[in-house]
């Protein structure tokens, strides 16, 4: 049975106190409490590439604001606003209501860009597990209005991703998880359970439901215009399978090329929020990888 009292680690009040440039609690829409983010920018010079993070939780649990946020922090070092938001989850709403609230973040951020030093042409995504499914859909749905609600505000701004991070997200199928979990000998194979956090966020046990559950997949949605993706998977992954990062890069080197997508599998290693994940390495690969995307413009950035 999965659940659902999970309480991940909050983040230290000593790292938010090191960062001298922060707005937090900003609602950035009107259906539930939970629609907020948090913003911290290296400085107010100018505008800077932004960093979106969507934190993990099997969808189920985690906060703008919890402990995994800190590797993500290090970009302010970089030169990268970060911002981190909260979406509604399995326990008030469905799928896609997670989708919706992401995009409408990103249109929220657009529309006050100048506000908060952010340089609208410049946005990546970049999440863990269920944050990582959350950063992938919105990167393979740009310009898709299926998966955008625009009553949600700001209707008029662009809900377009210029990169893609997905840590260990379920990319590939949901119904498909626990064949791979049988297959691979590690971790449970209840994904497919009423009451697992796949069933939960789509308001019905998967297998009951599968040409939605499909189309809920980030690999089906995959065009040849789709942003660049930086991909990583523990390939002993117990949570979500590495065979789901491994269709969602497949998909994406066959229908848009090989050079949008960068897909590193850790042999040995497990899911998000094991020690590994917090290894700077880790994350300076995350940063390497938006200068290339992000920082092209460097010369041109936009003044205030």
């Amino acid at each position: 049975m999965f659940d659902t009292k999970v309480v991940l680690p909050k983040l230290p009040d000593v790292e938010l106190n090191k960062i001298t440039y922060k707005w937090l609690d900003i609602p950035y829409a009107e259906q539930s409490e939970t629609q907020k983010l948090d913003i911290y920018a290296p400085g107010t010079e100018k505008r800077y590439p932004t960093i979106v993070h969507f934190h993990g939780g099997a969808f189920a649990f985690g906060t703008r604001r919890d402990v995994n946020l800190i590797s993500m922090l290090r970009g302010i070092n970089r030169g990268y606003v970060v911002v981190s938001v909260e979406y509604r989850m399995s326990s008030e709403a469905r799928f896609p209501a997670l989708v919706y609230d992401a995009k409408a973040a990103i249109r929220f951020l657009r529309a006050h860009a100048r506000e908060y030093h952010i340089d609208p042409d410049r946005i990546a995504v970049w999440g863990p597990s269920a944050g990582g499914y959350l950063a992938s859909m919105v990167g393979v749905t740009n310009h898709n209005p299926v998966f955008e609600d625009l009553r949600m505000g700001n209707e008029t701004y662009s809900s377009e991703v210029q990169a893609v991070v997905d840590w260990c997200g379920p990319c590939g199928d949901f119904c498909k998880m626990d064949e791979a979990v049988l297959e691979n000998g590690v971790g449970n194979a209840d994904h497919n359970d009423d009451d697992s956090p796949e069933s939960r966020i789509m308001g019905a046990p998967i297998q009951s439901i599968p040409e939605l559950t499909h189309l809920a997949s980030p690999y089906v949605h995959v065009t040849p215009n789709i942003p660049p993706f930086l991909i990583h998977h523990g390939g002993s992954d117990g949570t979500v399978p590495v065979q789901q990062s491994r269709t969602l890069a497949k998909a994406i080197e066959d229908i848009a090329g090989k050079d949008r997508v960068d897909y590193t599998e850790f042999p040995g290693k497990g899911h998000h929020g094991e020690p590994w994940y917090d290894e700077p390495q880790m994350s300076d690969r995350v940063f390497d990888f938006l200068d290339k995307y992000l920082k092209q413009k460097k010369k041109n950035e936009v003044k205030i």
